[in-house]
């Protein structure tokens, strides 16, 4: 990957870096990340870059202007630090899913438990069924940046689903927006938690195919009309 600094120019699309920033900062804050690992993404709306946080760096510490922008030939716009080393991760799954806006990888503990054990989450929750609205499966080993894991986990994610385990690492969340975003790792590692309350006390039930699709759908006019 090519890195290309600019410095000389007025920074762009500081609404989605703050974005980002925000997102990035919850997720250490909410403790589903430790130090500096996890990322986070937002694609720039109707041109192919996107913005994610730099690799290695303290998110506490962290400003909008940190945030980098690449293009989707994986060659950073502007931004002074190297993006996260799943840059390739995050341009496969854009690439791959047009309607996705925002991407949250997280290492949150009930969720990577899943994931070690090789395990999927399923779906024991109305909550799980109207945001994620399908089981939570395991992806395939890879190692951590590499473009392995960028082609299994776009695989495994195929068109539709918001969520994917990767094997022994974490947590892939995707959403319209950041927020969404967020919300469905929230959501996932609820559902991981009370999985594994639920297995000490007895058997988990998971919802039908049929309830799983009725709540997914009508979840989506849930709340206030706008």
């Amino acid at each position: 990957m090519k890195y290309i600094r600019e410095v000389n120019k007025q920074m762009q699309y500081l609404e989605e870096r703050q974005a980002v920033l925000n997102c990035a900062r919850e997720i250490y804050t909410s403790g589903m990340v430790s130090g500096t690992w996890g990322n986070v993404s937002v694609r720039v709306t109707d041109k192919e870059l996107m913005i994610i946080t730099p690799s290695g760096m303290d998110y506490e510490t962290l400003e909008p202007e940190d945030m980098v922008l690449l293009d989707f030939n994986g060659q950073v716009v502007e931004g002074k630090y190297q993006p996260s080393i799943e840059t390739s991760l995050h341009l496969g799954i854009y690439q791959q899913r047009p309607n996705t806006n925002a991407i949250v990888h997280v290492h949150s503990p009930y969720a990577v438990a899943f994931a070690v054990a090789r395990k999927n989450i399923p779906v024991i929750l109305e909550e799980t069924a109207q945001v994620v609205g399908h089981e939570v499966e395991v992806a395939a080993y890879a190692h951590c940046g590499s473009q392995q894991l960028a082609d299994i986990a776009v695989k495994a994610l195929g068109e539709g689903k918001k969520a994917l385990l990767l094997a022994n690492h974490g947590l892939i969340a995707l959403g319209k927006d950041s927020t969404e975003a967020l919300k469905v790792c929230y959501i996932v590692e609820k559902t991981a938690m009370i999985s594994v309350y639920a297995s000490v006390l007895g058997t988990p039930h998971s919802l039908s195919p049929e309830d799983i699709s009725f709540l997914n759908q009508s979840f989506k006019s849930y709340g206030q009309k706008k």
